[in-house]
């Protein structure tokens, strides 16, 4: 099915499960252990060996020796897998660096090494007994130190250009009565999920099955064959369940990897979980940024001139934080100008953390946004409001699909309380506490991918839907359900859903917040392609029939599902079917829309901050389960707050390594930090994106919030941080003198 015009009304419009804030399918699973991670397939294998990786230590540089016969003469081992005898690999599209070093040294924890032994202990045991001899070379570690010859970025599909110049950016900037020209910085952060990367490998003949935690079934599947030079048809990988992705799992790493050559070289399933501080080190992160924000504008609070710039770095090869992207979109003026510069570093590889781009790309824009609305007088709200669009400020005759971003900011204002809030910073006490309130927009694109499925009705008139899609605790078993109980007329109960297998039809895959979306529109497309055989095997002219109650009907005449599927022998009914797009998202801008508020109270003698209130409006389109979606975006805050106070990769600058490379040392909020969290979702669908005329909400939760709290520190204190994360020791020698 190609959706290349506004949808119309469908079946999904009747609305009778989905929209419904219906409880997690795969929730009673996960809560009494019997949902099959990657790690604890035990059902799949029988007695696996276990790996243990061996990273290096240095950053960059070469291999000089390295001694194994230790490692071997270890109790239980029972093979090593170093460069040298793995065989001849390549590199996957999707990863920048070797997943496999030797004898050249990309960055810090690259794997080296894989011990293979009986069990876990005797592998980690083994493991440090491997003795490395390094020859260090200089490396690039700092980015302030590379910012001034850093380049710009090259194009890529989903960064687009790394420059935009609109109008007369410069000369308009330079003419504005209020200016405003700040630098901002956000740190490297970790995806720091609960679940490690883990793969459990297994080889029959020449193929090979990879139990593994992945958001990205067939790009994977891609990469891995690529890497082993073998076939993509000899490479499975299955991935039901996944403790937590972030973006950190959308391709295969070292874990995979290794486990695949560990299980060939012991002639036995292999299981690799990667220890944490390799998950840091070894896999990706989120880069840092520097960015440069000026706005000018007229005294009437419109903006004359936007110029937003951003450095980051990678390993060579590597891709950008596209930091400045949302700023080509979010607010009007004639002039314009946004670039992307990419320094190359040698740390470990940046990459894909939830919300690309937007999320360090606000964290400077909305503290901006509150700076320039000072200088103007003007409320934070009201200066956002004056210089909004309803078109692509860099296209004036593309409009944005659906654009409510006015609504979000107002019914906040009024759900939350903003007009108690106190302009004047630093004036408001509760006890020892100062208090104050922040706000931000927040805003993410819709992106679409194309996405397949398989639906089969049996004789019992249960209805199970095959995609490779997965569920990295986002509820896509749910709303997959719910789509196709929605779309064939049958109970929820009657609807099983199997997902993350590479035997399955190829769907979107987990990421760029265009997983809900895009998996349940080639879900419905599946469906709707099964109701046309359905109804055809009935009797009935496909477009008359009517699905309800599990049954198929026309006028008065009824036919149950199963009876229908019972006609067609043993194997019942099956359909296939895939959704993929037309040019509707060229000739409309499609991007979710919302606003989060944030009270904040800072202790006037310490600076410790505690948030005590928080609220998101989202515009999001059609929202497939509320509850879901709520806990999606209450994660997202949370992620937010984390970024706002107290997550930083801290680098060695002399090594080149993240220093905290585990969960002491890398904080992240815990439930004690975070309070109740309130989300208003607006009723909303936009045609123009989809049949389900939904968006994604998942990634929109964390854009804006970092910058709410950074906002609601500077009206509780009067300090503003412009470096991230807001920790006390950038407030107290600043802090208003305790009365």
């Amino acid at each position: 099915m190609k959706f290349d015009t506004p949808a119309t009304r469908n079946p999904i419009d009747q609305l009778k499960v989905i929209g419904k804030p219906t409880d997690r399918i795969d929730g009673p699973l996960k809560t009494s252990g019997g949902a099959p991670y990657a790690y604890e397939r035990h059902d799949a294998v029988k007695d696996p060996a276990y790996g243990y990786i061996v990273g290096a230590g240095i950053a960059k540089g070469r291999i000089a020796s390295m001694d194994l016969d230790a490692a071997r003469a270890s109790p239980g081992v029972l093979a090593i897998v170093t460069a040298r005898n793995a065989g001849k690999l390549g590199k996957g599209k999707f990863n920048t660096a070797k997943l496999l070093g030797g004898p050249e040294i990309d960055h810090y924890h690259q794997a080296l090494a894989l011990v293979v032994a009986r069990t876990f202990e005797q592998a980690r045991a083994a493991a440090q007994r491997v003795r490395v001899e390094y020859e260090r070379a200089p490396g690039k570690f700092d980015l302030a130190a590379e910012k001034a010859s850093a380049p710009l970025a090259k194009a890529s599909d989903f960064g687009g250009a790394p420059e935009s110049r609109i109008g007369d950016f410069e000369g308009a900037f330079a003419a504005a009565p209020v200016q405003l020209d700040a630098s901002y910085s956000t740190p490297d952060q970790s995806h720091a999920m609960m679940e490690p990367h883990a793969t459990t490998a297994a080889w029959q003949d020449d193929k090979l099955t990879l139990w593994t935690a992945n958001q990205m079934i067939d790009w994977s599947v891609g990469d891995m064959a690529a890497t082993l030079g073998i076939p993509k048809a000899n490479v499975r990988l299955v991935s039901p369940f996944i403790g937590g992705g972030f973006g950190g799992k959308l391709w295969v790493r070292a874990d995979a990897l290794l486990a695949a050559l560990g299980a060939r070289a012991a002639g036995r399933p292999v299981k690799v979980a990667l220890q944490r501080p390799l998950m840091i080190n070894n896999t990706t992160h989120r880069p840092a940024t520097l960015q440069r924000i000026r706005l000018g504008a007229g005294r009437d609070g419109k903006l004359t001139a936007i110029g937003h710039e951003s450095w980051s770095g990678d390993l060579p090869e590597g891709q950008p934080e596209t930091a400045a992207n949302q700023t080509r979109l979010l607010y009007a003026s004639a002039n314009r100008f946004t670039a992307t510069r990419l320094a190359v570093l040698d740390l470990p590889e940046g990459n894909a953390m939830r919300a690309p781009g937007e999320a360090p790309g606000m964290m400077a824009l909305e503290i901006a946004m509150d700076e320039m609305a000072e200088k103007l007088g003007l409320d934070p709200i009201e200066f956002r409001v004056r210089n909004d669009t309803q078109v692509d400020p860099e296209q004036a005759g593309r409009p944005f699909s659906q654009r409510r971003l006015i609504e979000c900011l107002r019914l906040g204002a009024e759900t939350f309380g903003w007009n108690r809030r106190k302009p004047q910073p630093a004036q408001l006490r509760d006890g020892r506490w100062l208090v104050g309130m922040g706000v931000a927009a927040a805003f993410r694109n819709n992106l679409l991918m194309k996405s397949a499925a398989r639906v089969r009705l049996d004789k019992n008139g249960v209805v199970t839907v095959e995609t490779d899609m997965t569920d990295i605790g986002t509820g896509s078993y749910t709303i997959i359900a719910q789509t196709a109980a929605e779309t064939l007329g049958v109970p929820l109960e009657k609807v099983l859903v199997r997902l993350g297998d590479s035997d399955f039809p190829v769907s979107c895959g987990s990421g760029g917040q265009w997983g809900g979306n895009s998996a349940t529109s080639g879900v419905y497309a599946a469906c709707m392609k099964l109701r046309e055989t359905i109804a055809t095997n009935a009797g009935f002219t496909p477009l008359e029939a009517v699905f309800e109650g599990g049954m198929v009907r026309v006028a008065d005449r009824a036919v149950p599902l199963a009876q229908v599927a019972q006609m067609a022998g043993d194997k019942g009914l099956v359909a296939e079917d895939f959704m993929e797009y037309g040019d509707l998202d060229k000739k409309y801008q499609q991007s979710t829309f919302g606003a989060h508020f944030v009270e904040v109270g800072v202790d006037a003698a310490t600076g410790e901050i505690r948030v005590r209130r928080m609220l998101a409006v989202c515009a999001a389109g059609r929202i497939l389960n509320p509850k879901a979606a709520r806990s999606q975006v209450i994660g997202a805050m949370t992620m937010g707050v984390g970024a706002a106070l107290m997550e930083e990769l801290a680098v060695d600058k002399r090594h080149g390594f993240f220093v905290n490379h585990d969960l002491a040392g890398y904080e992240v909020p815990v439930h004690a930090d975070i309070p109740h969290q309130e989300v208003i979702f607006l009723d909303e669908t936009d045609p123009m994106s989809s049949p389900m005329k939904a968006k994604g909400v998942g990634e929109l939760g964390i854009c804006g919030i970092a910058a709410a709290v950074a906002n609601a520190v500077y009206n509780a204190t009067g300090v503003r941080v412009r470096d991230y994360p807001v920790t006390l020791d950038k407030l107290l020698d600043r802090l208003p003198s305790v009365v």
